[in-house]
């Protein structure tokens, strides 16, 4: 069958592997789209993969073709969404419902083979069904939908406060978009991107503003609707960005913290002192998973697409068939596309 593989670091090509033989207890799915994910770039650019090759894709979705002997949850023709996580079920973590920080935990399209390729086998409870209400196209956003969910629920929702999203990127605007279809009494979403947050503004966010204006915080504060809670999702992953999520943090707002930093953060004692002074509620948001695995997150995720809540259309670079997929995705040289791009397997040519 064909797959992309990440052969060596930057190096990416269409090959053929041998596809999977079913085991008991899971699952042969038929892909259909798989989405590059910001975490993908360092695992092709920056020798950030565990080995190689390595076939990477954990946000896809696709049709079960065949099941394992010990299968009885789902039928062949069954859509899926891939819930990529797989816990070991034996740790404390595991049996609290922390299935995110699982210390034994495997992980499709990183640890083991992924999605990027015609055919992939995976445990049966990491298949999320998908009804005839959501497409297969937003099948592949239910990984990331769920990443924004996540800590919106950790915060004990967002209804009737005032939601700031800093970094529109893919996650960004889908908190965006989630937050305003679960209530928010406003949506402000921040960036540096111009035509992101436009496009946020296009996507339900009541206010749009860039960081780079010295009036930000007074901007944010003087839109906020009074004697609300502040959530504030932290979504672009850069030190520069954690400490605005600080700075334009109101007295006892809540801070999510979502983007993964890739450098390191130094802070004034000023600028801590805010956490202090303004008695701010800080927090980790890992993953995207809860009892019973793989969690609301991924129920709720399916409520809001089921409802044409949430636009994926305009979140797309494009869909690329296999060979231009590898075309793409290595013009990219470790930079982050403007959209999510989406490898899309009815595209593909014969070889």
């Amino acid at each position: 069958m064909l797959s992309i593989a990440v052969k060596s670091n930057k190096e990416l090509e269409v090959t053929r592997i041998t596809p999977p033989k079913v085991e008991k207890d899971t699952v042969i799915v038929k892909v259909h789209f798989s989405g590059l994910c910001g975490s993908d770039l360092p695992r092709i650019f920056f020798e950030g993969a565990h080995f190689y090759p390595i076939v990477l894709g954990h946000e896809f979705s696709g049709e079960i073709i065949e099941i394992g002997s010990d299968v009885t949850d789902f039928n062949v023709g069954d859509r899926i969404a891939c819930a990529p996580l797989i816990p070991c079920s034996e740790c404390e973590q595991c049996k609290a419902g922390n299935y995110s920080l699982c210390p034994n935990y495997s992980f499709v399209g990183s640890r083991i083979q992924g999605g990027n390729a015609e055919f992939i086998k995976i445990p049966s409870k990491c298949c999320f069904k998908l009804d005839d209400t959501v497409s297969s196209q937003e099948g592949a956003f239910f990984e990331p939908l769920t990443v924004s969910l996540h800590p919106i629920l950790m915060a004990g929702g967002c209804e009737n406060k005032n939601v700031v999203v800093v970094g529109v990127g893919t996650i960004g605007l889908l908190a965006v978009q989630a937050a305003k279809a679960l209530g928010a009494a406003t949506v402000t979403a921040i960036d540096i991107d111009e035509s992101k947050l436009a496009k946020a503004k296009s996507l339900g966010a009541d206010f749009a503003f860039n960081s780079r204006n010295p009036n930000v915080l007074d901007l944010v504060t003087s839109m906020a609707e009074p004697n609300v809670p502040q959530l504030i999702l932290e979504t672009a992953g850069s030190p520069q960005t954690v400490k605005l999520c600080i700075n334009i943090a109101s007295p006892k707002a809540t801070v999510a913290l979502i983007g993964t930093l890739h450098q390191d953060i130094t802070m004034s004692h000023q600028e801590f002192g805010q956490i202090l002074r303004k008695e701010l509620n800080l927090f980790g948001s890992w993953m995207n998973y809860s009892a019973p695995y793989p969690g609301k997150e991924w129920e709720l995720a399916k409520s809001l697409f089921s409802q044409g809540l949430i636009n994926t259309d305009d979140l797309v670079d494009g869909l690329y068939g296999p060979d231009d997929y590898v075309e793409r995705v290595t013009e990219l040289n470790g930079s982050s596309p403007s959209g999510k791009i989406l490898l899309d397997w009815s595209q593909q040519e014969c070889h």
